[in-house]
């Protein structure tokens, strides 16, 4: 336990002292839906908290399954609503940075929480993952094809977590745990400007 509690604070003064990668704004096309669904899968960031979603769903079972993921693709899109009307939001870089980390450590604790505290959890990360992406969409164009193709990918990355959760069982726990630790540890090396 106190060594949980040493990882979770260098996770937190590791974060403080990141800087914004701005990984999102301006980046590519947004307009369109294929653009929308690519997008997730052309980082680190978001391919490993997604994932990550689904794994530690997994791990919970029984409502976690839908809700976890569920939670994280309605306040993703609804960041995104808010990020297409240039509501600002602060902390989305280092909220982003931080999401990958948590939830990184959430799987390699294999942290058992209530199902409401895990949706209130994703649902923040998710605001800001969303926001991000909603930022991008340029002013003349309506970004509903990229959001739709950009819920969709997170959809199927959430799914690939879940399979991959379920698959590996009881029995492969550790191995989803490390996994956990690996997606924690791309976050450090994404705070900390080295990938």
């Amino acid at each position: 336990m106190m060594s949980a509690k040493r990882l979770c604070l260098s996770a937190i003064l590791l974060l403080a002292a990141a800087m914004p990668a701005y990984a999102h704004v301006g980046i590519g096309t947004t307009s369109s839906f294929s653009a929308g669904f690519v997008h997730p899968l052309s980082g680190l960031d978001h391919m490993t908290v997604m994932i990550a979603v689904g794994v530690w769903a997994a791990m919970k079972g029984g409502k976690a399954i839908w809700a976890w993921p569920a939670a994280f693709v309605g306040v993703m899109l609804a960041g995104g609503a808010l990020g297409m009307l240039h509501m600002p939001l602060p902390f989305v870089e280092p909220g982003i940075l931080a999401s990958v980390v948590a939830l990184g450590l959430l799987v390699a604790l294999a942290a058992d929480l209530p199902v409401s505290a895990g949706v209130a959890i994703i649902s923040l990360f998710a605001l800001f993952h969303g926001h991000a992406h909603g930022t991008e969409v340029p002013e003349n164009a309506g970004g509903l094809e990229y959001m739709a193709g950009f819920a969709i990918a997170t959809v199927l990355l959430h799914a690939t977590g879940i399979a991959a959760g379920l698959g590996l069982g009881i029995r492969f726990r550790g191995l989803a745990r490390a996994a956990g630790a690996a997606c924690a540890a791309i976050g450090a090396g994404l705070v900390l400007g080295v990938l």
